[in-house]
């Protein structure tokens, strides 16, 4: 975090020096517009593939492997689990069924294991319960 801070910080401070440096120069007449323009343009531009390439090697993540004796420490049945990661997914009661070719009670009983067996109050506890313990792979 501080590291990030200083990074921005710099920045701000170098582009301030360069709109300085180029408000002097062009008051002297020793450059045009165009030129200072774009001096800043190119400048903004290497800090935006700057942020972008530290924006894209954060996000490389390694997938975490799915602890499966969790899953049976907590009693989760396979249609259950099947269950949990349709709820990733984001789908709805009725998605799941159509997707899992049961009925929607069904679903509703599943989810209802899952919340009770992952000690959660609402399916996005229980989603983020699962990634905790590492049953999801997501």
């Amino acid at each position: 975090m501080k590291k990030t801070v200083f990074v921005f910080s710099a920045l701000i401070v170098s582009l301030l020096i360069l709109f300085q440096l180029s408000k002097y120069a062009y008051a002297a007449n020793d450059i045009s517009v165009e030129i200072v323009i774009s001096s800043i343009a190119i400048v903004f531009f290497v800090i935006g593939l700057y942020i972008n390439r530290k924006a894209t090697q954060n996000q490389k993540h390694l997938p975490v492997p799915i602890n499966f004796k969790k899953i049976e420490q907590l009693g989760i049945s396979k249609r259950e689990y099947e269950v949990l990661v349709q709820i990733s997914k984001g789908l709805s009661n009725k998605e799941i069924a159509d997707a899992l070719f049961v009925s929607e009670s069904t679903i509703k009983t599943h989810v209802s294991n899952l919340l009770l067996k992952l000690d959660a109050k609402r399916r996005t506890q229980a989603i983020q319960k699962a990634k905790d313990l590492q049953i999801l792979a997501i």
